[in-house]
C-alpha cells in the first residue's frame, strides 16, 4: 500500500507541476500583461518600462516561469501590480472565507446526502424515495444562480428571514458572516446532497441485490444485521471518490455562488482579478485551486485503499 501511496503521491505532483506549466501559458499568451492592465491609460514609456522591470516582466518566460514555480513552492506567490501588495496576503482572507463555505455546505451536505441516499435505496420505489429521487434530479438540473436567485426571492424578499447578499468585508472575523452566509450554504448543500446521494443510493441497491447479500439472507441473517454489517461497509466505498470530486469542487467551483451572493471568497476574487487583468492574482488562484483539487483526490484514493482490504493486498497478489 505504501508503495501504491507513492506512486499516487508522485501523479499527483506531476499533474499539479503540469497544471502549473499550463496556467503560465494561458496567462502569457492573453494579450497585453499586468503592467498596461494596472497602469491603463499611462501604460507606455518609461513608466510602462519601470514597471515591467519591477515585476520581472522584461525577462525570458522561461525564467519567469522557474522563479514564480520555485517560489510558489515556498508560499510565496508573488506581488500584485494593485498596491504592490503580496498575493498570498490577498488570497489568505479569501481562501478562508470559501473554506468557510465548502465546510458548512460539507458538514451539512455529507450527512445528510449518506443518510436520504440509504433510506431511499431500503425504500426503493417508495414514496419517499420517489420524493427524494425526483428533488435530486431537480436540483442536479438546475443551474445554480437559478436555485440561489429563488431561495433569495423566498427567504430574503418575500419572507425578510436571512440577507440576500453578503456586505461583509473579506478581511472580517468569520462570526460576522453569520447570518449572511446561510443562504450561499444552503444553495451549495442543496446541488451538493443530490450528487451524492444519486451515488449512494444506486451503490446500495446494487449491493443489495449481489450474490452475498443474498446469500446472507438465504443462511438466516436478519435483514437488518445484513444491511449494516454487509451492504453499508461495501457499498459506500464507491462514494468516497464521489464525495472527494465534490470536495475539490467546492474549493475551486463556488464562482457562481459567492458572485450571486456577492460573497467575497476565493472564487469572487477570481473573477474580479480575471476582469481587472491582474494576471499575478489570477495564476495563484488558478494553481491553489489545482493543488487541492489534486490533493483532496489523493486523500480520496488513500481513504479508499485503507477501506478496501482488496486494494491493500492487490500490489501483493500482482508479484
Amino acid at each position: 500500500m505504501l508503495s501504491m501511496l507513492m506512486r499516487r503521491s508522485a501523479l499527483g505532483l506531476i499533474t499539479v507541476w503540469l497544471v502549473s506549466i499550463i496556467i503560465f501559458i494561458g496567462v502569457e499568451i492573453l494579450p497585453g500583461d499586468a503592467c498596461t492592465a494596472f497602469l491603463e491609460r499611462e501604460a507606455q514609456g518609461l513608466l510602462l518600462e519601470n514597471c515591467r522591470r519591477d515585476l520581472g516582466l522584461d525577462r525570458p518566460a522561461w525564467m519567469r516561469y522557474g522563479e514564480w514555480a520555485a517560489n510558489a513552492l515556498s508560499g510565496n506567490l508573488g506581488v500584485s501590480p494593485d498596491g504592490q501588495r503580496q498575493i498570498s496576503e490577498l488570497v489568505g482572507y479569501r481562501l478562508r472565507n470559501t473554506l468557510l463555505l465548502a465546510s458548512g455546505a460539507i458538514l451539512c451536505g455529507i450527512p445528510l446526502a449518506l443518510f436520504l441516499g440509504i433510506v431511499a435505496a431500503l425504500w426503493r420505489d417508495r414514496p419517499f424515495d420517489i420524493i427524494v429521487s425526483t428533488t435530486a434530479i431537480a436540483a442536479m438540473t438546475i443551474p445554480e444562480f437559478v436555485s440561489a436567485t429563488l431561495l433569495i426571492l423566498i427567504f430574503s424578499v418575500w419572507l425578510g428571514w436571512v440577507p440576500g447578499i453578503v456586505l461583509t468585508s473579506s478581511n472580517a472575523p468569520l462570526a460576522e458572516f453569520f447570518p449572511e452566509v446561510l443562504l450561499p450554504i444552503a444553495v451549495l448543500t442543496l446541488v451538493m446532497t443530490a450528487h451524492i446521494l444519486r451515488t449512494v443510493r444506486s451503490s446500495v441497491i446494487e449491493t443489495l441485490a449481489s450474490d452475498y447479500a443474498q446469500m446472507a439472507l438465504l443462511k438466516g441473517v436478519p435483514y437488518w444485521q445484513m444491511v449494516f454489517r454487509h451492504v453499508l461497509p461495501n457499498a459506500l466505498l464507491p462514494t468516497i471518490n464521489v464525495v472527494a470530486l465534490t470536495i475539490a469542487w467546492l474549493l475551486g467551483g463556488v464562482v457562481v455562488i459567492e458572485t450571486v451572493f456577492n460573497y467575497p471568497g476565493l472564487g469572487r476574487m477570481m473573477i474580479d482579478s480575471i476582469s481587472d487583468r491582474d494576471l499575478p492574482v489570477t495564476q495563484a488562484i488558478a494553481l491553489i485551486i489545482a493543488s487541492v483539487y489534486v490533493g483532496v483526490n489523493l486523500l480520496a484514493d488513500l481513504l479508499t485503499m485503507v477501506a478496501n482490504p482488496r486494494l491493500r493486498t492487490a500490489h501483493l497478489r500482482g508479484k
